[in-house]
């Protein structure tokens, strides 16, 4: 037996959990994040950091069979993610980007990339994307699918452009959807390589936020995918079992977001609470309905298979309820700071940036309502 498949059948003993895991991610935080969070917003991209979240076993936590204890724990990774965005949301949504390269592998039935590349991704030893962007608004019936493939033997050649991928550099790995042609037309899902043939990574525009992210656009050509990189084929059997999970990982973002805008509100109360008062959403008003998404969205945590299509939509709402609470909570933290809020390097004016990219990244603000209202319309 190989190490790796070792690594795969009896996962390291002594990964931390709990309280111990929440506090090496908080040192991370301290001593090799914060330092950088300017940075970081201005499009410096922190694999340092992301490789010692890595070592904290952040990235473990919801696969069963990576953290040791063999259970789905979604929450425990909702709260690291959490964690790493009080102080920058960009970190986070790359902590959600890697959990999510690893959930594409452990939600599959393939034993090759289990034992090679899932035991990688979970310790961040090497870091990876989710390029479901634009298959997810194919899915919805947003947008045309942009990825084409013809069948070969032993694989797939891959053609086309995918316009925005994060967390992404050379040697990173993302999950792909693409239409195959041929006698067997169909959706598939396979993980790829930035560093195979073919492929090419292009920084094409400057973003007003979330700049340190690694987001590229993507092109193909006559890319060799492996048929033992395949997720999902048949397609939709594999997107419906991973789905809430993806979607529902995103909220970890959205919470620690709101969290971190609280705590704006909060350092200037001593010094701005006696005019504050008069302003809406206040910090102990957002932090009520803040504790009561963390409740709703840990007991959706604990039931992630669920295939009722009620739990489905309740996710999704939950989604949803992040997105517009992280606006709420960043238009409050700007307003309670005031003009100090407003300097360049300030973090409100950058947790408003970020709380709207919480709104746009897909499923996006209006994604989400239009799959809700469709599920609703059944």
């Amino acid at each position: 037996m190989t190490a790796v498949a070792a690594t795969l059948n009896n996962p390291p003993l002594g990964i931390p959990e709990g309280e111990l895991l929440f506090n090496q991610v908080r040192d991370v935080v301290r001593d090799k994040l914060a330092p950088l969070t300017v940075k970081i917003d201005e499009g410096y991209y922190p694999a340092e950091v992301l490789r010692a979240l890595g070592e904290t076993g952040a990235f473990c936590q919801h696969l069963a069979s990576q953290n040791g204890r063999g259970e789905f724990d979604i929450n425990s990774a909702l709260k690291a993610m959490d964690i790493v965005s009080q102080e920058c949301m960009s970190t986070g949504f790359m902590v959600w980007a890697q959990n999510v390269a690893a959930w594409y592998v452990e939600m599959s039935a393939n034993d090759y990339l289990k034992r090679t590349l899932l035991p990688k991704l979970a310790r961040g030893e090497v870091l990876g994307g989710t390029a479901l962007s634009n298959p997810m608004k194919y899915l919805a019936g947003i947008e045309p699918l942009l990825l084409s493939a013809v069948e070969t033997e032993d694989g797939y050649l891959l053609n086309g452009t995918l316009p925005w991928v994060s967390n992404l550099g050379p040697d990173h790995w993302f999950g792909s959807i693409f239409k195959v042609g041929g006698n067997q037309p169909r959706d598939v899902m396979a993980m790829v390589n930035t560093s195979w043939p073919g492929v090419t990574l292009k920084q094409l525009a400057k973003f007003c936020g979330m700049e340190g992210t690694g987001t590229y656009a993507l092109s193909f050509k006559e890319v060799f995918v492996p048929k033992n990189h395949v997720l999902g084929d048949p397609l939709i059997p594999y997107i419906k079992k991973m789905k809430a999970g993806f979607v529902l990982m995103q909220t970890g973002m959205a919470t620690g977001l709101v969290e971190g805008c609280i705590k704006l509100c909060e350092d200037v109360e001593p010094k701005l609470g006696h005019v504050n008062c008069y302003l809406d959403d206040r910090p102990d008003e957002l932090r009520e309905e803040l504790e009561d998404a963390r409740d709703l969205i840990s007991s959706l945590g604990e039931d992630i298979f669920n295939k009722d299509a009620e739990f489905m939509r309740t996710v999704l709402e939950a989604r949803l309820l992040g997105s517009e609470l992280s606006l709420r909570a960043a238009n409050s933290a700007m307003l309670h700071t005031g003009a100090s809020g407003y300097l360049h390097d300030a973090p409100a004016q950058r947790k408003l940036r970020e709380a709207y990219f919480v709104a746009i990244v897909t499923p996006a603000t209006k994604h989400l309502r239009k799959e809700i209202d469709a599920m609703a319309a059944l």
